[in-house]
């Protein structure tokens, strides 16, 4: 099974590109939506957060505000909070591709934010990056409840450029030209990676 990771700063139409795949049956694993899950009332990072960081549970559940307040600035909590997430994360990327590899899907789309950030082009086949020109990214970062300038510009200046995420890229998702447009992108990488086979899958999950 093929793994395509896809990612692109912030602003620049990831998670519209990513409804696009799962609309011509690519299976999508969506990060942010599983640390969202693990979050939750029930999720399994409650509890272990409640011990390391109590007030950031309200209602059985953890604000991700709170939180964020009790790690800003202290990269000893941030480290903390990374011990117990990352994991728990992971785990369900692995559950995730268990079951598609299982119902014999021949790709999956791996939606990560931080993809070269933290290394994560090693653990896909094929990386995909949905771009913009920097004025259109702007306007949509800025268009954000509770975003301004300086937030972005902070976020802006961690993240690899988009120059170097295009260079490094095996495709790119230009966003700024209409859906129609970008959804032809998909779909000509879609049709292109329909004979290519996967190898990183049988590194970190051999016998899958």
């Amino acid at each position: 099974m093929l793994l395509i990771g896809l990612t692109g700063s912030i602003g620049m139409g990831k998670s519209e590109t990513a409804k696009m795949f799962a609309r011509l049956g690519v299976p999508v694993y969506d990060a942010d939506a599983a640390v969202h899950a693990l979050y939750m009332k029930g999720g399994a990072a409650v509890e272990p957060l409640r011990e390391v960081f109590p007030s950031a549970v309200i209602d059985d559940a953890v604000d991700r505000t709170e939180l964020s307040r009790c790690v800003l600035g202290n990269p000893e909590a941030m480290k903390k909070l990374e011990a117990i997430v990352h994991p728990l994360v992971g785990q369900a990327q692995i559950e995730f591709l268990k079951k598609a590899a299982a119902e014999g899907h021949h790709a999956v789309l791996l939606d990560i934010p931080l993809l070269y950030e933290t290394g994560g082009e090693k653990r896909v086949d094929v990386v995909v990056v949905v771009s913009a020109p920097y004025h259109i990214q702007e306007s949509r970062v800025l268009a954000r409840p509770g975003m301004d300038a300086a937030k972005f510009a902070a976020i802006h200046a961690k993240q690899v450029p988009d120059e170097e995420k295009r260079r490094r890229a095996d495709f790119i998702v230009e966003t700024d030209k209409g859906l129609d447009h970008a959804f032809e992108e998909v779909r000509k990488i879609v049709e292109t990676l329909k004979t290519r086979e996967g190898k990183v899958l049988k590194e970190r999950l051999p016998g899958i």
